[in-house]
């Protein structure tokens, strides 16, 4: 049997240690088993995700060491493994890879076939690989979380960290329609940015009514898309309507407390943790609107593969606009 041909690969050993741990290896290309398909990647992006399981934080993640960090990917189909139906060699694709296996931060990676979403010649490598965690959490937050519908009727809709990875996709998304009133905080520096993206009204959280999150014009919030850390619930609650609800994607052991408690109290007002999942059909959508310019993926930096550990740097600093790219 022949021996499989090499790939460059950028992984870590053991948790902790940050940018410094990633280490440049060359690595056999891995061969597509039943159902997955093999990815020549052209670009990856990451997520503060992939450095949380780096921390050792999630549980069970990653399934062993030595592991190629790295889920969102887009490139192209090399082989394909027995009954994959859906995809040929030739195919430019996005997919988001398995968290527990990884393999984003190598020159090739194993998808599950449904995970594997078709990608049309007017979206770019970048832009598509900037869509499945990020894109997705901010599309199911609105519409399966919070139960908003894009179209109307109109609510009032918060968007903490607007800037950022999730964030810039929830404004834009929530605007969608055009029915939505949308506020956003963001950093004095990403003012104007986040106003490009279509928010009605942009607090700077340096100040004190961003610390407050007060709505410049008064009103109340029937959703918060909850994208940032270290916001106690008693702010929340003084901004929210009658019935508003908080999304909380970033939530610790203490919003889950807060959550067990409103559920016993029937409180009308309420935090809900959210952990999302993502899926195809979400991600297939948003690669259409993407296509039909309706949604941006904003680019905060792109790096080579041979610098991948200066693009882990800027994802920990927690202070990129949009989506860290990693290109080969």
């Amino acid at each position: 049997m022949a021996e499989r041909r090499l790939m460059h690969a950028v992984q870590y050993d053991s948790y902790g240690g940050g940018a410094v741990a990633l280490k440049h290896v060359e690595v056999p290309v891995p061969t597509p088993g039943k159902g997955e398909v093999l990815l020549k990647i052209e670009a990856r992006s990451l997520n503060p995700f992939d450095c949380r399981i780096q921390s050792g934080i999630i549980p069970f993640l990653p399934q062993k060491f030595p592991y190629i960090p790295a889920t969102d990917v887009a490139g192209e189909v090399m082989e394909v493994g027995s009954d994959v139906t859906n995809f040929k060699p030739g195919n430019k694709v996005v997919a988001v890879l398995s968290a527990r296996n990884g393999g984003g931060l190598g020159g090739y990676a194993l998808a599950k076939e449904n995970s594997v979403v078709a990608r049309p010649p007017e979206v770019s490598a970048a832009e598509a690989a900037g869509l499945p965690i990020a894109g997705v959490t901010a599309y199911l937050a609105l519409t399966e979380a919070a139960g908003i519908k894009l179209d109307g009727p109109k609510k009032n809709i918060l968007v903490t960290a607007a800037s950022g990875g999730v964030g810039h996709y929830a404004v834009q998304l929530a605007k969608l329609g055009n029915q939505h009133h949308v506020t956003a905080t963001c950093g004095t520096r990403n003012i104007d940015f986040v106003k490009s993206l279509g928010a009605d009204e942009v607090v700077d959280y340096t100040t004190p009514e961003g610390t407050g999150l007060k709505s410049p014009s008064g009103l109340k919030y029937d959703v918060v898309i909850h994208c940032a850390r270290g916001i106690p619930w008693s702010t929340f609650k003084a901004n929210l309507s009658k019935n508003g609800k908080v999304i909380d994607l970033t939530p610790n052991p203490k919003a889950f407390c807060i959550f067990a408690w409103h559920k016993l109290t029937f409180s009308k007002k309420q935090l809900l943790p959210c952990i999302i999942t993502p899926k195809s059909e979400s991600l297939a959508w948003l690669v259409g609107l993407v296509k039909e310019g309706k949604l941006k993926t904003t680019i905060d930096s792109t790096h080579p593969l041979s610098k991948a550990e200066d693009a882990w740097a800027k994802m920990m600093s927690g202070h990129a606009t949009g989506k860290i790219i990693v290109e080969t």
